[in-house]
């Protein structure tokens, strides 16, 4: 097993994202340092804080360059970080000293790599929303489709009373309604530009270093802070925090999953399932089991992230060197569990026969609660909860449906219609309904629904 499942050769299509793997390759990364390096260069020029012809071939430089991250590792290994070797990678390759003294002006490593992590991590939000979209749509069609379809609803692992599928696909697509709207605040508080110096202070900038971080916010298109945040960690864990939450539910779904289409039950097909090594009927639930894996890694990466957020003084290497190890699998782990979640809620078909085989297995106990509800109507519930569960013994005891039973007990009541499945749907239909029609309005970016 490699250290990273999901840069790995081996398990990359179970576990991996190869689109957002890109955003944290080691060009990616460099890319991203050169360009701020670049825009904070052009900033610096227009404001007199450095030649604007130097400003000028910085910013050039930074779009044109290459510079092989490979070079930086040894420098890297013993910084920390990595700006001091790019800055000086970056100076050699530019092959003009008279400008290239001028790049990283006031500016101190942490703004260069979170200003360049910000860039990156505005790309993962817009793919994650994308995706997260797109299951929420699969999910409205599935509820949509089987709004009426009762099967037993399950607590503690029994059956309790009656819901419908559709009602169940709805309630995994509700949680992911609302993990779409904490997003737009997540995302607007998240992407702005990290310039702060030093130690906060941007004093080597002067007078103009407000508006150098003005402008440098204005050229890579993010929000200006206003401030340092060098130690104020809770953009970042607020982003893992909504991470985490919605792995966790796309998690409950996979674990919903595994237990309808288990042995037994079998209430639910997958669209495709993994075969065994050695028993040949089988086809296991790979993708259930692979978002309840994802959920509980993203919520143990969490806790890394989470204890960062006590970021002593002015800056903390060990607490941000603790982000670095797990924002990036946080942020592919995710993205691979809303393509699984999409993929399932387009493939999944339940099994009516099977189904309602589960609401009731001959003795009518599912349909307990609605016979002591009835009977209340002609006697105190107590009494009516009473006499109920004492049937249910006798129903399990001698196997006699629970109907029957009633009619003997009762034979001057019409107790039937309570027996009937269509019966005891409730709210279910119209929960699914009602989710299906906000899952159908969303626009195609995921953005939130339309005004209308």
């Amino acid at each position: 097993m490699p250290a990273s499942a999901f840069d790995s050769a081996i398990y990359s299509a179970l576990f991996g994202d190869a689109e957002l793997a890109r955003l944290f390759s080691d060009s990616a990364e460099v890319r991203a340092m050169m360009l701020v390096e670049g825009t904070l260069a052009k900033a610096q020029g227009a404001l007199g804080l450095i030649p604007e012809v130097s400003a000028q071939a910085i910013h050039r430089a930074g779009l044109e360059l290459q510079i092989d991250p490979a070079g930086l590792a040894a420098a890297t290994g013993q910084n920390a970080v990595v700006v001091p070797a790019l800055v000086a990678a970056f100076r050699e390759a530019m092959q003009a000293p008279e400008h290239a003294q001028h790049i990283h002006h006031g500016a101190t490593s942490q703004d260069i790599m979170e200003t360049g992590l910000i860039l990156r991590l505005r790309q993962v939000l817009a793919i994650h929303a994308a995706r997260l979209a797109t299951a929420i749509g699969a999910l409205g069609r599935l509820a949509q489709t089987h709004a009426g379809l009762p099967m037993a609803a399950r607590t503690y692992g029994q059956a309790a009373t009656v819901t419908s599928f559709g009602a169940v696909a709805a309630s995994w697509g509700q949680p992911l309604m609302r993990h779409l709207d904490r997003l737009g605040p997540v995302r607007d508080d998240l992407l702005v530009v990290s310039l702060s110096g030093a130690a906060g202070t941007l004093s080597a900038m002067g007078p103009k270093g407000p508006e150098v971080r003005a402008r440098l916010a204005e050229g890579l298109g993010l929000g200006d802070p206003g401030g340092s945040w060098h130690s104020e960690r809770d953009r970042l864990t607020a982003l893992a925090a909504w991470m985490t939450g919605l792995a966790a539910s796309l998690g409950k779904m996979g674990e919903d999953l595994l237990l309808l289409t288990q042995s037994g039950i079998a209430e639910v097909r997958l669209g495709a399932g993994g075969g065994s090594s050695t028993m040949p009927q089988k086809s296991n639930p790979v993708q259930p089991s692979v978002l309840v894996a994802l959920a509980r890694h993203l919520n143990a990466l969490n806790a890394g992230v989470q204890g960062a957020g006590l970021h002593r003084q002015q800056r903390d290497g060990a607490a941000w060197l603790s982000e670095w190890l797990a924002l990036p699998q946080m942020c592919i782990g995710l993205g691979r569990a809303l393509t699984i979640a999409a993929e399932l809620a387009g493939g999944l078909t339940p099994d009516a026969d099977r189904m309602a085989a589960g609401i009731d297995d001959g003795t009518g106990l599912i349909y307990a609660e609605a016979l002591s509800f009835a009977l209340a109507a002609h006697m105190p519930r107590p009494e009516a909860q009473a006499a109920v569960k004492e049937l249910c013994r006798s129903a399990r005891e001698h196997g006699t449906p629970l109907a029957e039973l009633a009619a003997r007990r009762w034979p001057g009541r019409d107790l039937s219609r309570g027996f009937s499945p269509a019966a005891q749907l409730g709210v279910a239909p119209d929960e699914a309904r009602r989710f299906a029609r906000r899952a159908a309005a969303l626009k195609p970016s995921g953005a939130g629904p339309d005004p209308a």
